[in-house]
């Protein structure tokens, strides 16, 4: 085994997920850990958790959460189609977001949107009532 193989056994977990193109820079994968929308096995864990192949991580963004199966390691990122073939996302959680994603598009028809945007003086109303 030649030394780049050994090191490649482990990767930062947020160096991972800014490879596998999860979040755009390393500091947002590094709030999303710290702020608990990224879990392996189940469990919390810290920015410089390293993970192996194998691993199991669930992944909160907005409204989706994947679970997935880490399959390849780099800490080079690449183009969105490379990065997809670092890890493999459970067929549960593939139907649990569609399902998820169907309610929210079916129950976006119960929202009633204002028809026009507010204007100054309603701005300045909305403002002063969510101050006191």
């Amino acid at each position: 085994m030649n030394e780049h193989s050994v090191a490649m056994e482990k990767l930062r977990l947020d160096k991972w997920l800014w490879a596998a193109r999860f979040f755009k820079t390393r500091s947002l994968a590094k709030a999303a850990i710290e702020g608990g929308k990224v879990q392996l096995d189940g469990q919390r864990v810290k920015v410089s958790k390293e993970i192996c192949v194998g691993d199991r991580l669930r992944v909160r963004q907005g409204w989706d959460e994947k679970i997935v199966v880490v399959e390849q390691l780099s800490s080079q990122r690449r183009g969105a189609a490379e990065a997809q073939r670092m890890y493999r996302e459970t067929d549960e959680s593939i139907a649990r977001r569609e399902a998820e994603a169907t309610a929210r598009k079916s129950a976006g028809g119960m929202l009633e949107r204002p028809k026009q945007r507010p204007t100054k003086k309603q701005r300045r109303q909305i403002h002063r009532f969510r101050e006191h």
